[in-house]
């Protein structure tokens, strides 16, 4: 999906001066720790997956989306789910009153013991198949354009360019489905790209690594 998240690597967006890793807090105010919080419990309850979650802050008003902070488009992308999936009606998320009995009945929610193993361990996402890479490492391959308006993970800068697979990493769950509730595996490749071709303003030789699924890629031209 071309969007409003989809900003990394693109030029022209002015200077960037980010806060030092070591001193910039986990949580600007509370209200962010009790959204990750939000975040977190709700999606243990089996309604949606992480692509599905990542589509629904990617859905938003573009402006809304570049003014909002990041745990902003957070919230924005958990009320969107909340309404989706019929977990709460309108009414209910503006008034911040409790679900309904109804929904309650068809929950399964985890207790305090189950949810630390969950994010414990997370959800593996490779997957078996029978097929064989189409790809093999040293092979020159094109990155796609995107035109879809779904889910993708496929960088913007990266469209276009051409690069080399350095490293077969097996079948796993292709987001672009995943983000539609489909679970279909495909594999993925990490492929180098040099900085002067990513960027032809830049003067950099260096060596951009990115891992991406096979309906991404073609093969280059000779």
């Amino acid at each position: 999906m071309k969007g409003s998240h989809d900003l990394g690597g693109q030029s022209e967006m002015g200077p960037i001066n980010p806060e030092p890793e070591a001193e910039e807090p986990v949580f600007h105010a509370d209200w962010e720790r009790r959204v990750f919080a939000l975040t977190l419990a709700t999606g243990m309850l089996g309604k949606w997956n992480i692509d599905e979650s990542r589509h629904a802050r990617e859905r938003q008003d573009p402006l809304t989306y570049v003014q909002n902070s990041y745990y902003e488009n957070w919230l924005e992308g958990l009320e969107t789910l909340l309404l989706e999936k019929g977990l709460v009606d309108t009414e209910e998320l503006v008034l911040a009153t409790n679900i309904s009995s109804q929904t309650k009945e068809s929950l399964s929610v985890p207790n305090p013991i189950l949810a630390t193993k969950i994010l414990a361990s997370g959800a593996p996402s490779t997957m078996e198949t029978d097929s064989e890479p189409l790809y093999c490492i040293g092979d020159s391959v094109l990155v796609k354009a995107s035109e879809t308006a779904g889910h993708t993970r496929v960088p913007k800068y990266a469209q276009g360019v051409t690069g080399t697979v350095v490293a077969q990493l097996g079948c796993h769950n292709f987001p672009d489905s995943n983000a539609q509730g489909i679970h279909e595996g495909k594999f993925l490749y990490r492929v180098s790209f040099s900085g002067v071709d990513l960027w032809s303003h830049s003067s950099t030789q260096a060596e951009v690594l990115i891992d991406l699924w096979e309906p991404y890629l073609g093969a280059a031209a000779n």
